[in-house]
């Protein structure tokens, strides 16, 4: 049975069941900066399962991508172990429970599936009596039934919603077994568990009790690659179709025999495994970075790099691999099609930065390997094998290989404290992630008991509403007095909540003797919306008629600046390629910001055209409607989804006319042509991949382009021309700075002509070798390099030793020729001591390094101290 059929299989049967299947959520959390990645299949239900939000269906199904990485060193080691994973599940939001769960789970198994049921096993919570007789009653028997621990078949995280677990496994057999002891949630690879079955029915607070839950729910995940590689007759995820193109495709380009195993087989599984899952990452919108899930999606790249340059591999490849993914994956899951090419050369730009940094972590092994051998020793120590594969991402298998050539072992087991100690660290430093916060729990039990807001300000910006709840410190309160700042829920407000990357609305409540005003509005959870407010005159009191009235020019400009942002969208689009999609906004009353993904800056005339896109179209006056209708309706119009956003099964379209339609709920002009007019203030890149525009509308664009004027006039008067002859003025202003610069550097190589012939006078002969240790007039760095290399070619053999002084800063240069670093002499160990003289520090090749310091005072010493280091050196080798 191919991967497709079982996808489908499952999805028709809980169809079948009533239950609404949805396509797969983005691998990147939808609003919920508590996650890093969708994990689970149960990630995008959450607030469902909290009780933040209302399900529009109680039965749901799906195939949802799922990305882990905290057990990413046993990828390629067991069966089980992936970092990237397609998750079927089926949902119940306070619908069924156990009774329909478990025999829809062992019908589908068994008959569907057509497993044996002498080869599956079941485990259940210790005390969870009710599932064990369910189970019982389908007909597994007794023998087969394991009670486990809350550690394997207990699910929680954190304060929240929680219960107990029901695992199917299939036993592969004896012949697999890892000893006498071997059983059901051993962690070796004869049980591999092939369902999971959680039974949401407990709260969990923050002292650790549990109660039972009104409405229960169910939970369930079954991983496609482990129900393929049984029903396929493999042993792991790999033997399946799933990865079979792809595994051909890495092995043809590393000229190795995968079904060799062994080293081998764990290097085409790793690449195989890491380039699924950056595939499937860049195509929702992941960029690699040093932080956050950026940094993840660098880590399994330079993983399966890595991987590669073991056997040899010194090109970038994994653009090929990741495009038979696309072919395989891509009929299931779109968006790998549409973005294929941003994908691939994501990937490749990622890659060709990578290899560079292999060849410095290679640099800096071969210096640690010549200081190791300096001080007799013949193992590298494994704190130092750790920091170049913590920090420059080298391996160790690497180090390993590359110390072997030169004679040297490598410290494994201090390399594994030093991990084990990394480890600790990451593990102490994790927080528990709770499911709800204690505001958000506050205001969930508040809409359960019949409080909510409903949002009016699409159509009004002003409205009477009452108040239906007032908040300060965590707790309700009846009244606020002057001075006060409480937390306030309407019966209607036309206050715009954060959200979408809108900044909120402000303005005021006023009433009989009061005023109000709103610093901040949230949703923290679905229909509640709550207004941080301070008295400035009266009392607010709960009860209240209040007129809530939001600040009008301020919205406007809002408004202005919005959509002009999809007006910017779609201009990028239009200039730059289909592969352009928004990384992140900001939508405020004085500018827009626009975060989007593109591989290199623009260029002057891009940035032309796209602003010009802009205004041709705000000079068109287009028409802007919003209306609301389904989201596959909205889909079929070619509506754009913005990045991180959560869509129920409503949703609400911007159509501008037939220059651009997207799903948005943040507040819009008419017209276009209300946006007055649009300038880009600022173009620049926030990461790898990722661009950055920033822009004004309206009159706050009037008023940048009013001051960029009056610069262009106050600087046309500094140099007493015509402000329109200012750009000549200017161009010769720069030929003369750049003539003189010509000069005074043709006036330093005269000088330094003259100190190379002073510096050659000086130089001594010790035991047969040219040695060279001067203060020079010059502290620049380039300057110190030519000198060398002027010496180096006069001389042809010997150690040159510079130093200078410029603003209370030491530059020291050290070189020594090929032909003496054979003989022990290091530059870069050279250096290293003559730096602790000036107060500073330093390091570099055999052949040449360099130092600065803050020490002018110890120039002269260090000097005379190089000239005794290299001297003592020689002498040493009689």
């Amino acid at each position: 049975m191919e991967s497709e059929e079982i996808r489908q299989l499952f999805l028709d049967f809980f169809a079948a069941r009533e239950h609404r299947v949805l396509p797969s959520a983005s691998l990147i959390p939808a609003n919920d900066p508590s996650l890093l990645w969708t994990a689970a299949g149960m990630v995008p239900f959450k607030p469902y399962f909290t009780g933040t939000a209302e399900p529009e269906h109680r039965r749901v199904a799906t195939c949802q991508k799922c990305l882990r990485t905290p057990d990413i060193e046993s990828v390629g080691k067991t069966a089980r172990h992936l970092t990237f994973f397609e998750m079927l599940g089926n949902f119940s939001f306070g619908d069924y429970f156990k009774e329909e769960a478990i025999p829809w789970a062992w019908e589908l198994v068994t008959k569907r599936f057509g497993l044996s049921p002498e080869q599956l096993w079941v485990s259940v919570y210790l005390d969870d009596d009710e599932a064990y007789h369910l189970w019982r009653k389908v007909g597994v028997p007794e023998a087969r039934i394991v009670r486990l621990g809350k550690e394997t078949n207990f699910w929680e995280i954190g304060v929240g919603p929680c219960g107990p677990c029901s695992e199917i496994h299939f036993d592969f057999g004896p012949e697999h077994s890892c000893g006498p002891d071997c059983g059901v949630g051993c962690d070796c690879d004869r049980f591999l568990e092939i369902w999971n079955l959680v039974f949401i029915q407990f709260y969990r607070d923050e002292a650790g009790n549990y109660s039972p839950l009104a409405q229960k729910g169910i939970d369930t995940g079954m991983g496609l690659e482990r129900i393929a590689t049984v029903l396929q007759g493999g042993k792991t995820a790999f033997d399946t179709d799933l990865f079979r193109d792809v595994i051909e495709e890495i092995a043809e380009v590393l000229k190795v025999d995968y079904g060799a195993g062994g080293d081998v087989g764990r290097a085409v599984k790793v690449i195989a495994d890491h380039t699924r899952a950056v595939t499937f990452a860049i195509a929702d919108g992941a960029l690699p970075s040093n932080e956050g899930r950026g940094y993840v999606i660098r880590r399994l790249l330079r993983r399966a790099i890595r991987f590669g340059k073991l056997f040899g591999c010194e090109e970038p490849f994994l653009d090929r691999v990741a495009v038979r993914v696309i072919d395989k994956m891509g009929a299931v899951y779109p968006e790998l099609g549409q973005q294929k090419r941003h994908i691939l050369r994501t990937i490749r730009i990622e890659e060709g930065r990578f290899l560079e940094t292999l060849s410095l972590g290679t640099e800096i092994l071969n210096r640690m390997i010549a200081d190791a051998r300096a001080q007799g020793q013949r193992t590298l120590s494994g704190e130092a094998a750790f920091k170049l594969y913590d920090t420059y991402g080298f391996p160790l298998e690497l180090t390993e290989e590359i110390c072997a050539e030169e004679g040297l072992t490598v410290d494994r087991q201090g390399f594994a404290t030093a991990m084990a100690q990394q480890r600790e660290r990451a593990r102490q430093a994790r927080e528990t992630t709770e499911y709800l916060g204690e505001r958000e729990r506050f205001y969930r039990e508040a809409r359960d008991a019949g409080i909510g807001s409903r949002f009016t300000g699409y159509y009004a910006l002003e409205e009477p509403a009452r108040v239906l709840l007032m908040v300060k410190n965590g707790r309700r309160v009846a009244a606020a007095e002057k001075g006060e700042t409480v937390e306030v829920v309407l019966d209607a407000t036309p206050f715009y909540a954060e959200a979408g990357g809108q900044v909120c609305d402000t303005g005021v409540f006023t009433g009989p003797g009061l005023l109000a005003e709103i610093e901040h509005v949230d949703r923290p959870v679905e229909n509640i919306i709550v207004h941080r407010v301070k008295v400035v005159a009266g009392t607010l009191t709960e009860g209240n008629i209040v007129t809530a009235s939001v600040d009008a020019p301020r919205r406007k400009q809002t408004a202005r600046n919005h959509t002009a942002t999809h007006l910017l969208h779609q201009s990028l689009k239009a200039v730059l390629g289909a592969h352009v999609n928004q990384a992140g906004s900001l939508v405020a009353p004085d500018r827009l910001r626009f975060d989007f993904t593109h591989y290199e800056a623009l260029t002057p005339e891009e940035l032309e055209r796209v602003e010009a896109m802009v205004n041709q179209a705000i000079l068109a006056a287009i028409p802007v409607e919003t209306f609301e209708t389904t989201l596959a309706e909205a889909r079929a119009m070619g509506a754009v989804a913005l990045f991180g956003e959560k869509y129920g099964e409503r949703v609400r379209v911007v159509k501008i006319g037939e220059f651009s339609i997207e799903l948005c709920g943040g507040t819009h002009l008419k017209n276009t042509a209300e946006a007055g007019f649009f300038k880009i203030v600022t173009e620049g890149s926030v990461a790898s991949g990722v661009r950055r525009i920033e822009a004004v509308t309206g009159e706050a664009a009037l008023s940048y382009i009013n001051g960029i004027l009056r610069d262009y006039q106050e600087i046309a008067a500094i140099l007493k021309v015509a402000p329109r002859n200012l750009a000549a003025a200017v161009k010769a202003l720069a030929d003369q700075v750049k003539e003189l610069a010509r000069e005074n550097e043709a006036l330093k190589d005269r000088l330094a002509a003259g100190e190379v012939q002073d510096l050659l006078q000086r130089v001594e002969v010790i035991d047969g070798v040219n040695v060279l240790a001067s203060r020079v007039g010059t502290a620049e760095m380039p300057r110190l390099r030519s000198l060398i290399d002027v010496l180096r070619e006069r001389l042809g053999s010997g150690v040159f030793i510079l130093g200078g002084v410029a603003e209370d800063k030491v530059s020291l240069i050290v070189a020594v020729t090929p032909d003496l670093v054979k003989r022990g002499l290091h530059a870069g160990m050279l250096v290293k001591e003559l730096a602790k003289l000036v107060d500073g520090g330093g390091g570099g090749r055999p052949e040449l390094a360099q130092a600065g310091g803050k020490n002018p005072a110890g120039l002269e010493e260090a000097l005379r101290f190089g000239r005794t280091l290299v001297q003592e050196k020689l002498r040493g080798q009689r």
